[in-house]
């Protein structure tokens, strides 16, 4: 069983950066792929990164890529997705979710937290 609980999220204007974490609780976070979705009012859930259990492999929708950053920290069971460069078009619940593979359906991760918002205003 993991736990998983998003941090980081707030407001922020365009421009601007944000860190995300998400803290895990279970001993096979570390044996599983991470994934970060967001999610917009009236939109479906949509991928935005992923990285593998060693950190070596990652991924990212096109929407993000050259903005945000994946990381995680086994030692710490914490993962992070840094965002830079925000954009309006950014807001959405961001959620953190583990899986066994590097993929972008939500169906394919097993565990999931409870979101944590991010706006950026214009």
């Amino acid at each position: 069983q993991v736990q998983l609980v998003e941090s980081g999220g707030g407001l922020v204007q365009t421009g601007g950066s944000l860190r995300l974490s998400c803290a895990a609780s279970g001993r096979t976070f570390s044996t599983g792929a991470m994934g970060w979705f967001r999610q917009a009012p009236g939109k479906e859930r949509e991928f935005v990164a992923a990285i593998s259990w060693s950190g070596s492999s990652t991924y990212y929708a096109d929407s993000v890529k050259g903005r945000f950053t994946i990381s995680r920290d086994n030692a710490k069971n914490t993962g992070y997705l840094k965002m830079d460069s925000l954009k309006p078009e950014d807001t959405a619940v961001y959620y953190c979710a583990r899986g066994k593979y590097v993929v972008v359906v939500p169906r394919m991760y097993d565990y999931w937290g409870q979101g944590t918002q991010v706006t950026v205003s214009s």
